[in-house]
């Protein structure tokens, strides 16, 4: 988007890229289907990066949600909204938008070096000067974009070079970490429901017992914790709390559309209801089936107990798992696992209006590489063509 916006603006562009071919992360995104942005209002979008979502303000009042769907469909990518306002390409194919945008980059006149992996930034008395490359070539210009991304997928590039170039030349990179990333629980508990998606579950972030946040949705075990929509977005404020070394618990909600008192009403009916049932069937009635022997096992009733046996002590701890089964958080999944990489380029160092260097005249920044993160959904993407779009015309200015 950088590099096409740039030369539609008349500038002379070359686009470096380190691995063979262009836009392999791209591909990946969505589950290879690319989720390319969310239908939210400009604020919901804003929120949904947290303290540093007032940064995108400015890309996203040039180049939003709606542009970006006009921009694709005259490059022959139509769109379609699915659920939580996610927008996809109707082809449900992320090499399509690859294939599409590499296209219209050639159009614009931009030439592509693949296999041109940067070594370092050139500059002097504050000025961008060019770049030189592993090889020992060297390309001079008035503008560098930084596009490189995180350090999330490694496999694709994404390496963290934008780093390393960045801080070279003075800029401050607040430490990067894994984000919306998978966790990883205490004990066998997650790999036994390994497989299992629970679809409407509420999930609360506990931090010395008390609640930090909280979401309602779709989340999965696997066989080293969780993962699935839900989990991911919380993972953020997970993955700093145990980098400061604090005990991190999760406390799930199987049942929430039910408060304690009307979940306690249930019980009791059902009981009275099948009272010569054991409590192993009984439990078919509210719980998945790989959920029954872990339910068994952690609210210490005998599975062969009659239904009319259960004392209420007992159909009150039965409540009270339901409502508050709890999952110790022990860590996190690396870079490799991770949706993007939150940390990076300072966002105070980066004038907001064009994406450039507050230190370095003719330098700047696009996407993950800055100090940007958000929740899964369409965000994340969006804040990368929104940074690029601005990033490319204003460096093609004179």
């Amino acid at each position: 988007m950088a590099a096409g916006q740039a030369a539609a603006c008349g500038a002379e562009v070359l686009l470096l890229e380190k691995m063979n071919r262009p836009g392999r992360k791209l591909g990946l995104t969505g589950k290879g289907r690319c989720n390319l942005t969310n239908t939210a209002e400009l604020s919901d979008f804003i929120e949904r990066f947290g303290v540093n979502g007032r940064f995108l303000r400015q890309a996203f009042a040039r180049f939003f949600s709606h542009d970006l769907i006009a921009f694709l469909g005259e490059l022959g990518v139509g769109t379609e909204v699915e659920r939580s306002g996610r927008v996809f390409p109707t082809g449900n194919d992320a090499q399509e938008v690859v294939r599409a945008l590499v296209q219209w980059v050639f159009n614009q006149g931009v030439r592509l070096f693949p296999v041109s992996s940067v070594q370092q930034l050139l500059a002097a008395e504050g000025k961008i000067a060019g770049v030189a490359l592993n090889s020992g070539i060297e390309y001079h210009g008035d503008a560098v974009i930084i596009a490189t991304g995180g350090a999330s997928y490694p496999a694709t590039g994404s390496t963290g070079d934008g780093y390393r170039l960045a801080e070279a030349v003075g800029h401050t990179i607040v430490p990067i970490r894994p984000a919306l990333v998978p966790l990883e629980t205490a004990g066998d508990t997650a790999r036994r429901l390994q497989g299992l998606s629970l679809r409407n579950a509420g999930v609360r972030v506990l931090l010395d017992g008390k609640k930090q946040a909280g979401a309602f949705g779709e989340m999965l075990f696997t066989h080293y914790g969780v993962s699935g929509p839900i989990i991911l977005t919380l993972s953020r404020l997970v993955v700093d709390a145990l980098r400061e070394r604090k005990p991190v618990v999760l406390s799930l909600d199987l049942k929430p559309a039910l408060d304690d008192a009307k979940l306690d009403a249930r019980l009791l009916r059902d009981v009275d209801a099948h009272g010569k049932r054991s409590y192993r069937t009984f439990l078919k009635e509210l719980l998945p089936h790989k959920l029954i022997a872990v339910c068994i096992d952690l609210t210490g009733i005998d599975a062969e107990t009659q239904c009319h046996q259960i004392t209420s002590a007992q159909r009150k701890h039965l409540r009270t798992w339901l409502k508050d089964f709890r999952l110790e958080v022990t860590g996190y999944r690396s870079f490799a696992e991770a949706i993007v990489t939150a940390g990076g380029v300072a966002t105070s160092e980066v004038d907001p209006r064009t994406m450039e260097s507050r230190s370095i005249r003719g330098l700047y920044f696009a996407g993950e590489v800055l100090d940007i993160d958000g929740d899964t959904g369409g965000y994340n993407l969006q804040a990368a063509f929104s940074t690029g779009w601005l990033a490319g015309r204003s460096a093609a200015e004179p």
